[in-house]
């Protein structure tokens, strides 16, 4: 059974470079209402960063497309957020997310996949070359002892 989230976000826009700061910040302010501590904020600002950055960048490399991305709070503070584009996909994800692997030139770091990793609990990438690829991020935040 699948289960269903308490609430959640949705939205989609296109890939420029200036809507990865707006993505960023609207799901700061969705993860707000969970009461996360500043690091955790920072943590999941840049784990967004990366992934959207990620669609722009590679998913679309010579022309504008579509971006979605979902934010969702299920039982027991549990964030999710997924990061989808229909570009051009990943021809081998294991070996995209490899450390300094990049398809996107010398001033890329090949590192995005990498530090989502390391600032989410679960990362999945779900690929198809030419039909685009679905990233999975989850968090969880710890509950705070403030009396909720």
């Amino acid at each position: 059974m699948k289960r269903k989230p308490s609430n959640y976000i949705a939205l989609d826009f296109l890939s420029r470079s200036v809507n990865e700061g707006f993505a960023r910040t609207a799901v700061a302010a969705f993860a707000a209402q969970m009461d996360p501590t500043l690091d955790e904020l920072g943590d999941i600002k840049t784990a967004v960063s990366e992934a959207v950055t990620n669609a722009i960048v590679h998913a679309y490399p010579d022309s504008l497309g579509k971006i979605s991305l979902r934010a969702s709070i299920f039982e027991e503070n549990l964030l999710e957020i997924v990061v989808r584009d229909w570009g051009c996909g990943i021809a081998d994800v294991e070996q995209a997310r490899e450390p300094l692997y990049t398809t996107g030139g010398a001033e890329r770091s090949g590192m995005g996949f990498t530090i989502m990793e390391s600032f989410m609990d679960a990362l999945q990438v779900r690929s198809k070359p030419g039909r685009g690829t679905v990233v999975t991020m989850k968090r969880r935040i710890a509950m705070r002892s403030n009396g909720r």
